[in-house]
């Protein structure tokens, strides 16, 4: 007598957690540098699939958690490295975003590709550097708020510093501290005027840590001005990895990096402080093009919310995480 094959029981479909900082979960709809969660919930539940809000984990996983628990867990600006984990964050252009298995900015999965410009549209990638121009340069807009009023007395060719706050030691992207990083400008500066700009999210950090060094006898100058006043006249920008850099990439202006990054192919960057002036001569006399890595970056490491193929770009990303429409319920509404 034959035997019927056992009916299995419907294995029930992923759900999606969304993992932010919980000071936004009741207003995350309506946060900037949250935009792409909103969004991932739209995608989901309007295809009938469920998503959960939970407190966002420690900044690296424990051991226990990267194996997963058959559900997609993404983690706003996290370094989740793990099935079942994926990190989103904002990159560096307002619009623009990580959604990315290995992390987000300076640990992001541009670091495990090679770029290569020959392989870049020269056309497209100029064009692509126009609409960018248009976006940001033209109507001087910044992530953060930025002084209205244009500055017209900045020093043509000075080197402009681009202060962080202390996260940047805290997810341990730092060659040198920034102190030491301003140490090291000013005295290689090799006759230039160094203005400082203090991060618009955290300027009393940055305002005492220019007074520690005034204290000191370093001379340099505090600059306020909207970000791409300055970017207009610098010759060069210096930080530990801030997107001011590729803001920097906007006016064709270089830049060298104090701290990991993950464009480091595009910009010098000094591990120690004896380092800087040569960092400094490279800066300036190596000629960069850098429209074709802007192109590449932007379409192919991140994705642009604002364009129409934004969600059909995210379920893809979700596939490749292990997560494809079936296992995550979707179409079942």
């Amino acid at each position: 007598m034959d035997h019927a094959a056992p009916i299995l029981p419907p294995t029930a479909p992923a759900k999606v957690i969304l993992h932010i900082d919980p000071r936004y979960h009741d207003r995350y709809h309506k946060a900037a540098h949250l935009a792409i969660f909103p969004l991932i919930e739209d995608i989901i539940t309007r295809a009938g699939g469920q998503v959960i809000i939970e407190p966002r984990p420690p900044l690296t996983l424990p051991r226990d958690m990267r194996w997963g628990d058959g559900d997609l867990h993404i983690v706003q600006g996290g370094m989740a490295r793990g099935v079942g984990y994926l990190n989103a964050g904002l990159a560096y252009l307002t619009g623009y975003w990580h959604l990315d298995a290995q992390g987000v900015l300076a640990d992001s999965s541009a670091l495990g590709h090679t770029f290569d410009p020959a392989q870049m549209d020269a056309n497209a990638a100029s064009a692509f550097l126009t609409d960018l121009r248009a976006r940001f340069v033209a109507p001087r807009a910044s992530r953060y708020r930025q002084a209205k009023d244009r500055a017209d007395d900045l020093p043509q060719g000075c080197i402009a510093v681009f202060l962080q706050g202390p996260g940047v030691a805290t997810r341990q992207q730092t060659y040198l501290g920034q102190k030491d990083m301003l140490r090291a400008v000013v005295q290689g500066a090799q006759g230039r005027q160094v203005m400082v700009k203090a991060h618009p999210l955290r300027r009393e950090h940055g305002a005492a840590l220019m007074a520690d060094l005034r204290a000191e006898g370093l001379a340099f100058t505090e600059a306020h001005p909207n970000v791409h006043d300055l970017l207009a006249v610098c010759a060069v920008t210096v930080s530990i990895n801030s997107a001011v850099a590729i803001e920097g990439f906007l006016h064709g202006k270089p830049a060298i990096l104090f701290g990991r990054s993950d464009f480091a192919g595009q910009v010098e960057t000094v591990r120690r402080a004896q380092d800087f002036p040569a960092a400094l001569n490279s800066a300036l006399t190596l000629p960069r093009d850098y429209a074709p890595w802007l192109h590449w970056y932007f379409t192919q490491v991140c994705i642009d919310i604002t364009k129409c193929d934004a969600s059909a770009r995210i379920l893809v990303v979700f596939d490749e995480a292990g997560f494809d429409t079936v296992s995550l319920g979707l179409g079942r509404a």
